[in-house]
């Protein structure tokens, strides 16, 4: 019997990151040390203690392990650039996401407040509401599916919205009592301030259980995917698409596979054959897809893909554009990316040109018109 005033906690197995901090080639006039900043990947970075683990999971993922020693002075550690950013979980029932304001000098944490008391030292919050000195952090703990090692993965973010959108979904995946099986994904968001678009990456958590059956307690669908996942196949660094596709349960989820294995540059005749059908097979009757018809354009106007690709003004103009139309005509994202993809031969809207991108974009006000 465990004693019963200790929490009991599973064991963190490492992090999962959305970026990494590179050099600006400056130095502190005050340390003498190299003057970092961070930025933004497209896909997921591992990093451990154990190289073990992270070699079981550039096996499933794709990369190569290697050292790595934070750039706040804590302990030698390795990681893994992975080439995923879409990873199959389990989502523990409770303490799944959790949320602070946070102050931090170098890597010992200073406060840690929930807006009214600050509890490191049980004292009233001290930030201005208007001002805050802490910053907002979110963290989310899961659990890899197919990686051979006991122990859940943690992901920090301190953006704006994966603080609002986590909690809400952290909040229903607690009714369902057990783990539920998911998705833990990457998107980029683009917003538009006064100094042009901005972007940041912001993680999701997607369920293979709709809320209905979830709060109803059906957790057959979740509970099959438990027992026993599939371990998904790489060869030479290429996910096994068909495998994952496979085992998904909704057309939105291969759709994802199909824009994940062109941005990647794996997609080929025989893989895009090999998931239309099986995409063409999960959906509903009920809803019926042209495929002749033009289609409209790029995700809601929050929504960007994997980002580097996109770099001129007139690209950055141009998907503006598609995305404040889509907006406005309640396109989700993969409508947008799979229409765009069908009405140029599979090209993600990350890798296209001005041109094209304006061209969908006529095409796009024509459809709404």
């Amino acid at each position: 019997m465990p004693i019963i005033d200790l929490q009991r906690r599973m064991r963190q197995l490492g992090e999962i990151r959305l970026g990494h901090a590179v050099d600006t080639g400056r130095t502190s006039s005050k340390t003498g040390k190299p003057i970092l900043r961070p930025e933004k990947l497209n896909r997921f970075r591992f990093t451990s203690p154990s190289r073990e683990i992270l070699a079981e999971v550039a096996t499933l993922y794709g990369g190569q392990v290697q050292p790595w020693t934070p750039a706040n002075g804590g302990p030698s550690e390795f990681e893994v650039y992975s080439q995923a950013n879409r990873l199959p979980v389990l989502i523990p029932p409770n303490d799944a996401v959790s949320q602070w304001y946070e102050l931090y000098a170098g890597s010992k944490c200073q406060r840690r407040c929930d807006g009214v008391t600050e509890h490191k030292k049980d004292r009233p919050c001290m930030c201005d509401p208007d001002n805050r000195e802490c910053k907002i952090t979110t963290r989310v703990n899961v659990m890899l599916r197919d990686v051979p090692a006991l122990g859940q993965w943690l992901l920090i973010s301190k953006g704006f919205y994966a603080a609002v959108t986590l909690p809400p979904a952290a909040e229903l995946l607690a009714q369902a009592g057990g783990y539920v099986a998911g998705w833990l994904g990457m998107e980029e968001k683009l917003v538009q301030t006064d100094d042009g678009p901005a972007r940041f990456m912001v993680p999701t958590l997607d369920v293979e259980i709709t809320p209905a059956a979830l709060m109803a307690g059906q957790m057959t669908g979740a509970q099959a995917v438990t027992a026993g996942p599939e371990r998904v196949a790489i060869t030479g660094g290429r996910p096994d698409y068909a495998a994952l596709a496979a085992v998904a349960t909704t057309s939105a989820a291969v759709a994802e596979l199909y824009r994940q294995a062109v941005a990647a540059g794996h997609m080929d005749k025989a893989l895009a054959d090999a998931l239309t059908t099986r995409g063409e097979a999960l959906k509903p009757p009920a809803t019926p897809k042209a495929t002749s018809a033009p289609a409209p354009a790029p995700a809601p106007a929050d929504v960007v893909h994997d980002v580097e690709i996109v770099e001129d003004d007139d690209v950055d103009a141009a998907w503006f554009q598609i995305m404040t139309a889509a907006g406005q005509l309640g396109l989700t994202t993969a409508q947008v990316e799979e229409r765009f993809a069908e009405q140029n031969g599979g090209l993600h809207p990350a890798t296209a040109s001005a041109d094209r991108l304006r061209t969908f974009l006529t095409g796009l006000k024509g459809a709404g018109a």
